[in-house]
């Protein structure tokens, strides 16, 4: 929701971050992986039961995540740079609310599955949207220059960042938070599939039907 309002103000720091570190020839893929490896250091310090020392790491991640793009930008994009990053985050993502989970299976167990499902079944409806969008040949750069397209809902990344920051300093209302943003990924996702039933074809040339 908030993403396309704050690229502008995020871009052009990061963007000017991006040419110093592709200047000292460091590759976006590497500035992927190094974003990735931060955020299972924050699951895996959750997991250990101090979510609060996890908050550094993971906030970092999150920069790591948004420079890895500049970087491109700066040096030479790729389409696997593209899928590193989608699947990095998508890992991340699930990897925080395990970390809840494993913390404490008894308490959080049950909320954390549900926003797990939430999570998987958004993420589903993104890719999937974006595949079509690739066929239809749809191109938006409100969230910034992207590898896929990247469609607008109740909750993006900006959100969930805020959400797993919550999550860090508050971890003893994991369950009851973790239920209501699961309930608003769910409302993201079927909003999203609404759009797509509205934007795409609802059956091909060829089918007689």
């Amino acid at each position: 929701m908030f993403d396309a309002r704050l690229r502008p103000f995020i871009d052009p720091p990061l963007d000017r971050l991006g040419r110093r570190v592709a200047r000292a020839g460091v590759g976006a893929d590497a500035v992927t992986l190094a974003g990735l490896a931060l955020g299972l250091i924050a699951a895996g310090i959750v997991a250990a039961g101090h979510p609060g020392w996890a908050l550094a790491p993971l906030l970092l991640s999150r920069l790591a995540d948004g420079l890895d793009g500049a970087v491109a930008r700066a040096s030479r994009a790729s389409d696997f740079g593209g899928f590193l990053d989608i699947t990095s985050d998508f890992l991340f993502y699930g990897a925080v609310p395990l970390a809840f989970v494993l913390a404490d299976p008894a308490g959080n167990g049950a909320a954390g599955a549900f926003l797990l499902a939430a999570f998987y079944f958004n993420g589903a409806t993104f890719l999937g949207f974006a595949i079509l969008a690739e066929r239809a040949r749809m191109r938006t750069d409100a969230r910034g220059v992207k590898s896929l397209y990247f469609t607008g809902g109740l909750l993006e990344g900006a959100e969930t960042i805020g959400f797993f920051v919550l999550l860090c300093l508050v971890p003893q209302h994991f369950a009851p938070l973790a239920w209501v943003f699961g309930a608003l990924c769910f409302l993201t996702a079927g909003a999203r599939v609404l759009l797509a039933r509205k934007v795409f074809p609802t059956h091909s040339p060829e089918d007689t039907r």
